[in-house]
């Protein structure tokens, strides 16, 4: 199945942000770039690994109008303890949406039913709710939150420029193309 500008579907989920539980809902999502970032399972091995990642970044995607929600079929106490037990977790201040019954897990196409807990799915939203990019990967295989920011900044300037698109390895400020018959085969 495709995800690409399919729009969020309407969900309210329990979470779990720095000492505090609240409720998220896709009216809270809407209205800045999200990425929601699934991972197998709290107190476990890659994921503090990729949690903490992100965390370094964090400032570097609030300052892009982004918001970040990592995702587990853990409910927000078991978000809660993972974060008082754990320095790592300890640091994020992202919200950790708690998804136990995986209505988002199954929403994203990333719910392993027999294991109960999510694939590594990262899934860039715009501002209206449509998904932009998104990558799955196997259980046991990390992500890079500085690729992820990468690729949430390359769909931003493609949703401002629509004439322009972003080449590999691309970063803000570097040259872009603007597709034309002129460039078939000179590239």
């Amino acid at each position: 199945m495709n995800f690409i500008n399919q729009k969020l579907v309407d969900f309210k989920v329990n979470a779990y942000q720095q000492g505090e539980t609240k409720e998220v809902s896709t009216a809270d999502v809407l209205g800045k770039w999200a990425v929601f970032f699934f991972y197998p399972a709290d107190f476990s091995f890659v994921c503090p690994t990729e949690l903490g990642d992100l965390q370094d970044h964090y400032g570097e995607f609030k300052k892009a109008n982004a918001e970040i929600y990592s995702v587990s079929e853990d409910s927000e106490f078991v978000h809660k303890a993972w974060a008082e037990a754990t320095d790592t977790i300890g640091k994020v201040q992202y919200p950790m949406l708690a998804d136990p019954a995986g209505k988002l897990a199954r929403f994203f196409g990333v719910l392993d039913e027999e294991a109960g807990q999510a694939f590594r799915g990262v899934f860039i939203v715009d501002p209206e709710g449509k998904i932009k990019s998104y990558t799955i990967n196997d259980m046991g295989i990390g992500r890079n939150a500085s690729e992820i920011l990468r690729t949430l900044e390359a769909a931003q300037f493609v949703a401002e420029h629509g004439d322009k698109v972003c080449p590999a390895n691309w970063h803000p400020g570097e040259d872009t193309i603007t597709p034309s018959l002129d460039l078939v085969g000179k590239i």
